[in-house]
């Protein structure tokens, strides 16, 4: 517990984690939501985007919700649900391996995170095998059809030739690098992902601290923006302090949080257009954001009055969002970018999306963290 005196008026408050993150209403602890939505989660087939048809290979939504659901596994030390988890990816080193994403697009590559975080938790050398070689591969020669002639200027400047400077980017690259990190101690991995996220936000950052979704597409897209603020959050929480790009990447941090706080809502939700007031609250992004704010206070980067203040709202917003069948609600469908603001309203408000699950579940990981 820290005490803080007031210099001008004599008067001592206290604040702790505890008083933002300690006591919950009924139902909205995050030990009860992550089980819940963690369990649903084991429960779900292959989902392809909200397709009736089951995915050719494992999407990225589905990899955000397992990666989730496997922090929360770790940290709440339950075993039944790590080995769900476990069961689950089984098959693909049999009958499933061709559902394994090709890594050749950052939306595949990310895919390495779930084995990689199964190696961490159960050290099994063949989870460590199929994720570090997906980390390497990101990182290796430009090769296949999804090559273009800008692929082979990023990877002269040794970045990873999937570069896109898509702000979505800054969670699929850095959260599989990160993990090999994590998984092996070897600081090439971490130092790819520090490289990769201080380009991005040299390029794409606002003075407002805020990201366009692309820069031809001038509109703050919620989500788009937490794919930012959890990729520098996760980095940052694993970056060493003597990482020469670390206060870089602190900057647009801190930068972003303190922009966030200027748009949250009453209610603690954040819009589908960050900026927009037109426009209707969306739970990835709210989730996201949340995240954030949470591993920033956790780590004492953040005021824990302020911005646990800010957080605590945030989570208890999602946890309204949650129906008894563990279905998140208001999630924004896939979106591809689009310089029309018409298309962002108009975009469907999706039930039990993974691309609102998932936030859900590192929410409650990082809050039992």
């Amino acid at each position: 517990m820290k005490k803080y005196l007031c210099i001008v008026c004599g008067w001592m408050y206290v604040t702790t984690l505890a008083a933002q993150f300690g006591k919950w209403p009924k139902g909205a602890s995050p030990e009860e939501i992550g089980k819940r939505v963690a369990y649903h989660f084991v429960a779900t087939p292959h989902t392809n985007f909200g397709r009736p048809t089951p995915p050719k290979v494992i999407t990225y939504p589905e990899t955000c919700t397992w990666y989730g659901a496997l922090k929360f596994a770790g940290v709440t030390k339950d075993r039944a649900l790590l080995d769900s988890l476990k069961n689950r990816f089984e098959g693909f080193f049999g009958e499933k391996k061709t559902m394994i994403p090709v890594p050749d697009h950052v939306d595949y590559s990310v895919f390495g995170s779930v084995p990689l975080e199964l190696y961490t938790q159960t050290r099994e050398q063949r989870y460590l095998d199929l994720g570090k070689s997906i980390a390497d591969k990101q990182w290796g020669p430009p090769e296949g059809p999804r090559v273009k002639p800008e692929s082979h200027d990023f990877y002269a400047r040794g970045l990873t030739w999937q570069t896109r400077m898509w702000i979505d980017d800054m969670f699929m690259i850095t959260a599989v690098q990160a993990q090999a990190y994590r998984a092996t101690g070897d600081k090439k991995y971490i130092r790819r992902a520090a490289k990769e996220m201080v380009v991005y936000l040299d390029s794409l950052q606002k003075p407002n601290g805020l990201f366009y979704h692309a820069p031809d597409v001038p509109f703050y897209w919620g989500r788009g923006d937490g794919w930012m603020a959890v990729g520098m959050s996760e980095l940052l929480r694993s970056l060493p302090g003597d990482d020469p790009d670390r206060p870089r990447i602190m900057k647009g941090y801190l930068l972003m949080m303190a922009s966030l706080l200027t748009y949250q809502a009453a209610n603690g939700m954040w819009r589908q257009l960050i900026d927009d007031a037109a426009s209707w609250p969306e739970t990835s992004a709210t989730g996201m954001f949340t995240f954030a704010l949470i591993t920033g206070v956790k780590e004492g980067w953040l005021d824990k009055k302020r911005y646990g203040t800010a957080a605590r709202k945030g989570w208890l917003a999602l946890v309204s969002q949650i129906d008894g069948n563990a279905d998140t609600h208001e999630v924004c469908e896939g979106t591809n970018k689009k310089n029309d603001r018409q298309y962002y309203l108009d975009r469907k408000r999706n039930i039990g999306d993974q691309h609102g699950q998932a936030p859900v579940l590192w929410c409650a990981a990082a809050l039992l963290k």
